[in-house]
């Protein structure tokens, strides 16, 4: 399926768009205040080690230690055997790779086991091994591609590789040419790691439209178009260096409206930040996202256009799948998924629904399982997760309601400002009490609980003010001592 990849990018931010006949099913963002920490190589230090999680905690400069496990430690494949109190010690200088972003209140997570990504290979210095991506799945075809590569790499070769699924289409001169810079890129880290401080960046990954052209661009891509003329200089020397064949189909935009505007990515960047997703059939999806997992509910709503229930039911679940492979994607939801769809009697209706499920997600670049469904009919899958959701990215939590999803009610409010003016003026011996609060608050207490106020004031023997304050959130609300 041909697909378009739309960059726009401002002094600020870098956004990207990967487009299916118009319509949105991945989106990336990448803010100059916070660029992508995945790929970058630190010199790090042992901050602490923990015998108990057999993992360590690793000093790189960022405002949270970051995360090593045993299993990430170059030497391990070879001391199996040894905890990790033998293998790091407090204070000892390790050169570490970023394998996962900061995410919510967990530092990054790290790996020794240093691997440089280029266009058709990733290159393991440290290692012999040669793989074939996990996406290429016959196995003449990973055979054929691996006794390639043997034959273009030196007998005396230093490193391991990873074939790419773009390798498929390469020739040899370009399996060549990735191979002569990678190993440069690598050179390039040894020296600076040897002269970096300690806690300090040894190497940057490539900027979010250079990764694009290295990681996202294949056959499939008909166009690019880039709204910065900058940017689309350095597109185009990228691609003349390392992916000559895409050259051609970048472009610079030409329109003077704004291009995410132009193809409709602003109105679908607000939708993706929605917990509600409308179905074409009338039907609707709830997605929550908490730390540990995010949960999918399937609604059949207004639709009714079966020739029964059952049928309903599976028509609405059978569009459901497909619109969930997409906003996991659109969102880059990671983690556990646990997906609700509405309860199917048939078991050629589950299996139909699990399949189209299973189609829609090929499509993921980020490794997707799905594990069928549970004995409580919930369907349960995992997918890869190495940085923030987009929700992370732009959103924060509410500060009305904290992050609850939902706030008290003003008449709930009411009642807390009753007992917090029994409590002060037991404390303490004012002349009058003043109440400052938002309008639904004040309005409440000038209605309904008018008598609740007044019966108060006579308790306590003070007279009692209420003041509207329209910048206060309904939760929020003051009592001044007069």
């Amino acid at each position: 399926m041909s697909e378009e990849i739309l960059i726009n990018v401002t002094p600020q931010e870098t956004r990207v768009a990967i487009m299916e006949q118009g319509v949105v099913q991945e989106l990336h963002v990448e803010r100059a205040s916070s660029l992508g920490l995945v790929g970058n190589v630190y010199r790090g230090t042992v901050c602490r080690v923990l015998p108990g999680m057999q993992s360590a905690f690793i000093d790189i400069g960022l405002s949270r230690a970051a995360f090593l496990y045993i299993a990430d430690i170059l030497e391990y494949e070879t001391n199996a055997e040894k905890p990790i109190q033998e293998l790091l010690y407090e204070g000892q200088t390790v050169m570490v790779q970023i394998i996962k972003e900061p995410i919510g209140s967990k530092g990054a997570r790290l790996t020794m086991q240093i691997s440089i990504a280029g266009r058709f290979l990733v290159y393991l210095p440290q290692q012999e091994h040669i793989g074939v991506s996990q996406r290429i799945e016959d196995e003449s075809e990973r055979d054929a591609l691996r006794d390639r590569l043997l034959r273009l790499l030196p007998e005396q070769r230093e490193g391991g590789y990873i074939i790419r699924t773009l390798a498929d289409v390469a020739t040899d001169e370009e399996l060549l040419a990735d191979i002569e810079y990678l190993n440069k890129v690598w050179a390039n880290i040894q020296a600076a790691n040897s002269e970096a401080a300690h806690g300090s960046l040894v190497y940057q990954d490539l900027t979010l439209p250079l990764r694009v052209l290295r990681d996202v661009v294949n056959e499939n891509a008909s166009r690019i178009l880039v709204d910065s003329g900058g940017t689309y200089q350095k597109m185009l020397e990228f691609a003349e260096r390392y992916a000559g064949g895409v050259k051609n189909r970048i472009e610079r935009y030409p329109g003077d409206r704004p291009l995410f505007e132009a193809n409709n990515v602003e109105q679908e960047i607000e939708k993706a930040l929605s917990r509600k997703v409308e179905l074409k059939s009338g039907g609707y999806l709830i997605f929550d996202q908490t730390e540990a997992l995010t949960t999918v509910d399937v609604n059949t709503g207004g639709f009714v256009g079966g020739r029964s229930l059952a049928d309903t039911i599976f028509k609405t679940n059978l569009e459901a799948a497909q619109s969930i492979a997409r906003q996991l994607r659109l969102r880059n939801l990671g983690g556990i998924i646990i997906i609700d769809f509405i309860d199917m009697e048939e078991e050629e209706h589950r299996q139909a629904v699990l399949d189209e499920l299973r189609k829609a997600v090929a499509k993921d670049r980020v490794r997707t399982t799905i594990h069928g469904f549970s004995g409580l009919g919930l369907v349960e899958m995992t997918r890869k997760r190495t940085r923030e959701s987009l929700a992370h990215i732009l959103c924060e939590p509410c500060h009305a309601c904290q992050g609850r999803g939902e706030i008290k009610t003003a008449r709930t409010v009411c009642y807390e400002i009753l007992r917090e003016l029994v409590r002060e003026a037991r404390q303490f011996n004012a002349r009058e009490f003043r109440v400052l609060a938002a309008a639904s608050v004040i309005d409440l207490f000038l209605d309904e609980e008018s008598q609740s106020i007044a019966q108060l004031s006579d308790f306590i023997g003070k007279p009692i003010l209420l003041q509207t304050e329209n910048r206060y959130a309904q939760e929020v609300y003051d009592i001044v001592l007069m």
